[in-house]
């Protein structure tokens, strides 16, 4: 296990495994912001007395920095290294957390939205170049489960975020319900809103200083620089090169509506949980933390899916697998739509295990056989993660209607995820099938 281990990890007997653990630990540092955010939706809606949709312009801003910066990133990236675009990553990830102060300060919803969307251009930057570069360190055979066991360490960091939401920021948030902060006068919901803005913009200020140790360690620390690596730009010449090929063109937008419904799945399971749990009497905070319990349980399931779905890879083509995975998922949110139970919330749960796959897979399908252009192949692969700028907001409006075809909006909401995992079965049936013709 030992040996097969570190030979995905040479390349012309070089060993990349120094580089692969510093890189790898990036990994962990995105999934941190992904998973501290989505509980914030709903305690922005609640400290705001905004709407769920309101609440969702959080990841609109959030994923709108990935797509902003996903191609600035990739010319920086081609110009300069992989570690110079990991360095201004990590500084524009520090910077944005630090902002969380002057936005308590004003007292305001929208310079939240600044921060979020200047930390999610420095974690445009991190995706940008560490996946690609992964891609790098070893034969391209060993590519996909490469990427995949970096991918591993991805939900670990997000089970760290979903950790400190619950405890640091959700569980020490004033109990009062949404409907009670409305009827508050101004000056009492003001300072409500100064206590509770102050306990959620703590965990950001550490993570900050945290981002900035690390920063200095990949400051002092010597990486490799890839042989094929060329400081030109050919933007134009490039992007039609990339967009020439199926698989990868294909799988931009299979990966667009994956993150969409990866995004929808772990943000609003909150809410769908909530509403079963205040259906049987229990308080809002109540519902809302034990809610939160679920998202980590499935979290855990996500993660360990994650190693065992690398190891099948092993054995199983990945598009065959991706494929399989996505048809699971699919009868899982049909699950999620029909039961108004806490089978339901079960499926819900259950949603992650099979998407514990799906980005990395599709991620490594699309930039097979690029070489130097998977620089820019990455970008497009970052701005696909529009989705969850998109579509979030889309199925929060659906919620808002409370109750759609004589069933709770939250139930009839899921049809978007469902949808999405239609995508992304077509296209690992196309990959296994069809293995594109270039």
């Amino acid at each position: 296990m030992k040996k097969g281990f570190l030979s995905i990890l040479q390349k012309d007997g070089v060993s990349y495994l120094l580089p692969f653990i510093l890189v790898t630990s990036c990994f962990a540092l995105w999934g941190f912001a992904n998973d501290i955010t989505n509980p914030m939706v709903k305690a922005f809606s609640k400290i705001f007395r905004m709407s769920v949709t309101d609440g969702a312009l959080v990841q609109v801003a959030f994923y709108g920095g990935y797509f902003c910066m996903a191609f600035p990133a990739a010319m920086f990236i081609r110009k300069y290294s992989y570690k110079s675009g990991i360095m201004m990553g990590l500084a524009l990830y520090a910077i944005g957390a630090f902002l969380f102060f002057p936005a308590k300060m004003t007292g305001s919803y929208y310079p939240f939205l600044l921060a979020y969307f200047i930390l999610t251009c420095g974690l445009s930057f991190l995706e940008t170049s560490s996946n690609p570069y992964i891609l790098s360190m070893g034969d391209e055979a060993t590519a996909t489960r490469r990427l995949n066991l970096a991918q591993s360490f991805n939900p670990i960091g997000s089970l760290c975020g979903m950790y400190v939401a619950m405890n640091f920021i959700q569980n020490k948030l004033n109990p009062m319900s949404t409907e009670e902060r409305a009827l508050l006068p101004d000056t009492e919901f003001e300072a409500l809103k100064d206590s509770d803005l102050g306990i959620l913009i703590g965990p950001y200020l550490v993570i900050g200083l945290v981002i900035v140790a690390i920063l200095v360690l990949f400051l002092v620390t010597k990486m490799p620089k890839n042989s094929d690596e060329s400081t030109s730009i050919d933007f134009i010449p490039t992007l039609k090169r990339i967009f020439k090929r199926k698989h990868y063109r294909e799988g931009v937008i299979a990966q667009f509506f994956y993150v969409g419904a990866q995004i929808m799945c772990w943000t609003f399971i909150i809410q769908y949980g909530s509403r079963y749990f205040m259906s049987t009497g229990m308080d809002e905070k109540s519902a809302e933390v034990l809610s939160q319990q679920y998202n980590i349980v499935a979290m855990v399931i996500f993660c360990c899916s994650r190693f065992i779905c690398t190891w099948f890879l092993k054995y199983v083509n990945p598009g065959n697998l991706l494929q399989i995975l996505a048809v699971v998922a699919m009868v899982f949110t049909a699950g999620v739509i029909g039961f108004q139970n806490i089978m339901g919330l079960y499926c819900l749960v259950g949603v992650s295990a099979c998407m514990s796959l799906m980005f990395p897979t599709i991620y490594g399908i699309a930039l097979e056989r690029m070489g130097d252009d998977a620089k820019f192949g990455a970008a497009g692969l970052i701005m696909a993660i529009l989705g969850g700028s998109v579509l979030p907001p889309l199925q929060a409006s659906i919620i808002d209607q409370q109750e759609l075809f004589g069933m709770p909006a939250v139930n009839v909401s899921f049809i978007l995820p469902f949808i999405c995992f239609c995508v992304v079965a077509v296209y690992g049936y196309r990959v296994y099938k069809h293995k594109f013709s270039e």
